[in-house]
């Protein structure tokens, strides 16, 4: 394996993205429509639309996800089979697991591979996303920190080539990750070295303006499909007064360490920071015991959200639901983190499914990927 040095990595260029783009094949569909910087507000006309709570870097339960949902491959070759469904993923992919950068390599694939058959795929980050751009590597798992080390060696063999290294991620993860282990053996008599060379390589590939930041940069804290709101924590009157493209276009600038005004932009509070910020926000989601506010309340409060969104619904993750996905609040509400990683709860894999603005929570009623409970709530 190669060796890299932080001073010679690559940093991308910052490159805007267009403000509107429109994609689709042909077969009678409505094009796709994408507007914001990065994308904040997607017209769907008559797709499918599957939204997945937090993955935390557990590959094999993302992909069990994927599969019940009906858009991945179960054949083990990663391919697209959702025709022009619409995936949106909630965020928390980073931390508490060791896969991170294979997933976010898979979900790129899948959205260029959906592209082709009139569907997408976005994502919306989370708080552990925002922790490890600003540098909080609490929750990182050990083999997440391997993962670093390997990727950078693997760009360096790729030629600095972002694209077809971060592509073709997924497919090669495994076989560095044995022959690391083959490598080192059980005991790494270096364990303090690698984890300092770990701890270098996470920092230049997260820090804003680096280039697994810039990554994350491409997508939004707050996105709007159709009539439905899906953000990571909790969208609030007052985060919709600001302005949810504002709040995007602020914390993609922060992560590509890109400010007009500023060489060292601050990370925005709003969206990132406190706990009633989009990524932190947990009014909607905790559990009845734990509510401080009565639920009349709470309801009033999302039902301003909405209306301001001009939305039905809004879809959140963030807090692990005990009892599975469920909606609240005149069923405004849907919370679909399960804890499906083993990193949390290693909960069987859940997620919601909208059709034609009914939604729904398709989840696993036995081991076997083909034997679904759907939970019809509409």
């Amino acid at each position: 394996m190669a060796s890299f040095s932080l001073n010679s990595l690559p940093l991308p260029p910052y490159k805007p993205r267009v403000l509107s783009e429109r994609f689709s094949v042909n077969g009678g569909v409505k094009p796709i429509v994408v507007s914001g910087n990065p994308p904040t507000f997607v017209s769907a006309p008559g797709r499918r639309i599957v939204a997945v709570g937090d993955l935390h870097g557990d590959l094999f339960q993302t992909r069990r996800a994927l599969v019940m949902a009906g858009i991945l491959s179960s054949d083990g070759h990663d391919l697209w089979t959702g025709g022009d469904t619409i995936l949106v993923q909630l965020g928390d992919i980073l931390d508490r697991g060791d896969d991170e950068i294979a997933i976010l390599s898979l979900l790129r694939s899948l959205n260029i591979q959906a592209k082709s058959k009139g569907g997408a795929v976005f994502q919306v980050n989370g708080n552990h996303e925002t922790m490890n751009v600003e540098g909080d590597f609490r929750y990182v798992d050990p083999g997440a920190y391997d993962e670093c080390i390997d990727f950078l060696e693997y760009l360096d063999e790729c030629g600095d080539n972002w694209d077809d290294a971060f592509l073709s991620w997924i497919n090669i993860r495994e076989k560095w990750r044995e022959e690391r282990r083959m490598s080192e053996g059980q005991w790494s008599p270096w364990s303090f070295m690698k984890r300092q060379k770990g701890l270098i390589a996470r920092s230049s590939l997260f820090r804003p303006g680096g280039l697994l930041a810039c990554e994350l940069a491409r997508h939004a804290v707050v996105l709007k499909v159709d009539d439905w709101v899906f953000c990571h924590g909790g969208l609030l009157p007052h985060h919709v007064a600001y302005g949810v493209e504002r709040m995007n276009r602020e914390v993609s600038e922060w992560m590509q360490g890109f400010n007009e005004d500023s060489e060292s932009p601050e990370m925005p509070f709003i969206a990132t920071r406190g706990y009633d910020s989009v990524v932190w926000n947990r009014f909607y989601s905790r559990e009845s015991a734990e509510l401080k506010y009565q639920a009349w309340k709470i309801s009033s409060i999302a039902e301003e959200t909405l209306e301001a969104m001009g939305a039905k619904g809004m879809v959140v993750g963030h807090t692990p639901q005990s009892n599975g996905a469920n909606c609240k609040y005149d069923q405004k509400i849907w919370c679909i983190d399960v804890g499906m990683s083993s990193g949390v709860l290693n909960s069987r894999p859940e997620v919601l499914e909208i059709v034609n603005d009914n939604p729904r929570i398709l989840r696993h009623q036995t081991e076997s990927l083909n034997e679904l409970d759907v939970l019809d709530y509409l």
